[in-house]
């Protein structure tokens, strides 16, 4: 039977912040995610690097918070963070008294907030709307949830931390009221097995409840459905809030070359409630509309939804509070060696973890300091490295590489340099090489096209997969990664997993593009055809 000091559940920001925290201060710890890490809430998100300044007002604490890990985000996780800057806006029909309030809760909680008059910010970003009554500079960036959640994983191995995927957690065991072990099965084998432990740190995001009940305790998380609209477009180079209490629809976040507006607030009974509904993608057009008059004319990729982890006793939705809370259930229920994390934001997710490994080290009586919050996440590559990465890889695809893969970087240079054929284009869009691709099917966490997809990126770019699925199939069956699937399985699961955020916004120019990929998969391919006769 496996031992570990720490069984971290949840392979989200959180849990894997934990693993790293717990292997940098010495402690032996397995991660299970029962998917793959970055599937929940981490990556379901618009991707907004908070100031603070959305809570400023009705939150202070969560958003000193938020600008206090702000900065140390920019510092430890510089290549999973767009440091674009962010603009607060006030519409004519937005209370000016809220705007008051606003500026001296930013003032007095330390959030940087600088008038510029309209004209200024219209420069800045023309697309605004000619309407704009009054806008504050904050310190909001964009953040890369995949990568964010990749190189926590990356850096908690370096220091002897290790992650299984694909881990569900079945049952927590314990006697005279200590946890010993938990009993986990492969969601894809159905095998299962045990892990001896002495602590198990539950930070199942949007589970955290469900993951509690198996331990015979109570975490009273309350999921909360976000759906959110990714343009073809970016909109604007910074972030765009509206300046009102936080309600749906008012963030606009750059991403690279595309645009994220959102979200919206519904509370949920369930912790995987991912359904897009298209109502709710009309409703943010409409009230995004106001910020950007044209919103309506660009092209739309895809929408997406995710859970938040919403604790509170009482309230739900936005009259939740963002904070988060570390339980230690020995002292709430009397169970020993079981600890929960819930609530909280990405954005502090750092902060949490360094929290809950606090209340594991008092009871090790562990001294080692917290070093997450000045330790870079990915050690920095030298210049010769960067530019050796620009003489192999794609034009403008350098800097992209260099950031998406880590200290991964060495492995996919080293399949360039020595096979002419691995420099090859999988993923246009993202400018995802086939040597990328392979380094990554190769590895242990990779099971199917969507393990690749949120590693690299592969398939969320401006074609959805169109052209790259196909192209991946033949890297992925030289890899061995089909294993007990048929390649047309493989590929018509991701195919699939891209239309359920495509099936949405079928209008205009996605609907011509949705029809494409039908053309091509559907009748020059037969897919549909092939996967029926292999499944005779």
């Amino acid at each position: 039977m496996q031992y570990a000091t720490v069984v971290v559940i949840g392979g989200g920001a959180t849990g894997t912040g934990i693993l790293r925290d717990l292997a940098m201060r010495g402690i032996k710890a397995v991660l299970l995610e029962q998917r793959d890490l970055a599937y929940g809430t981490s990556s379901r998100f618009h991707g907004l690097l908070h100031s603070g300044g959305r809570y400023a007002v009705k939150d202070p604490e969560s958003a000193r918070e938020c600008i206090e890990e702000n900065r140390i985000l920019r510092r430890i996780g510089r290549y999973c963070v767009e440091e674009t800057e962010g603009f607060f806006v006030r519409l004519p029909e937005d209370d000016e008294k809220y705007e008051q309030q606003w500026v001296e809760s930013c003032a007095r909680l330390g959030i940087p907030a600088v008038p510029i008059s309209p004209q200024e910010a219209r420069r800045l970003e023309p697309c605004l709307s000619p309407r704009i009554k009054t806008v504050y500079r904050v310190p909001d960036a964009a953040i890369d949830g995949f990568r964010l959640v990749w190189q926590n994983a990356a850096s908690a191995a370096r220091y002897g931390g290790s992650v299984r995927t694909y881990s569900e957690v079945i049952k927590i065991e314990h006697v005279n009221n200590r946890v010993v072990r938990v009993k986990v099965r492969n969601t894809l084998t159905g095998e299962t097995d045990a892990i001896a432990c002495d602590y198990v740190i539950n930070a199942a995001g949007p589970w955290v409840g469900q993951v509690g009940a198996l331990a015979g305790v109570t975490v009273d998380v309350k999921p909360d459905r976000g759906t959110l609209i990714a343009f073809n477009h970016r909109l604007s180079n910074r972030v765009i809030n509206r300046l009102r209490p936080p309600s749906d629809a008012d963030i606009f976040v750059p991403h690279g070359t595309v645009t994220i507006l959102g979200t919206t607030s519904v509370p949920t009974d369930r912790p995987d409630d991912f359904q897009v509904r298209t109502e709710d993608v009309l409703s943010q057009l409409r009230t995004g509309q106001v910020l950007f008059e044209d919103l309506e004319r660009y092209r739309i990729l895809r929408a997406f939804a995710g859970t938040r982890p919403l604790y509170s006793a009482d309230a739900k939705g936005r009259a939740a509070a963002r904070t988060f809370a570390v339980i230690d259930h020995a002292k709430t229920d009397g169970l020993y060696g079981f600890i929960s994390v819930a609530g909280g934001k990405l954005t502090t997710y750092r902060l949490m973890a360094e929290k809950t490994v606090d209340v594991i080290c008092q009871y090790l009586n562990i001294k080692e300091p917290c070093r997450t919050a000045v330790e870079p996440l990915v050690p920095e590559h030298s210049p010769e490295k960067i530019n050796e990465a620009r003489r192999y890889f794609p034009a403008f695809g350098a800097e992209k590489a260099v950031a998406r893969l880590g200290s991964d970087l060495d492995g996919v240079l080293n399949r360039l340099k020595h096979d002419n054929t691995a420099r090859q284009l999988v993923c246009e869009c993202e400018l995802v090489t086939l040597g990328e691709l392979r380094e990554v099917a190769a590895g242990d966490k990779s099971f199917c096209l969507d393990d690749i997809r949120r590693k690299t990126r592969m398939g969320m770019g401006t074609c959805q997969g169109t052209f790259c699925a196909l192209r991946s199939v033949g890297a992925v069956v030289a890899e061995g990664l089909e294993k007990d699937r048929t390649p047309c399985g493989l590929l018509k699961d991701f195919l699939q997993s891209r239309w359920s955020g495509i099936r949405p916004v079928l209008w205009g120019s996605q609907l011509r593009e949705a029809e494409l990929m039908r053309a091509v998969y559907g009748a020059t391919l037969n897919i549909d055809g092939v996967v029926q006769c292999e499944r005779k």
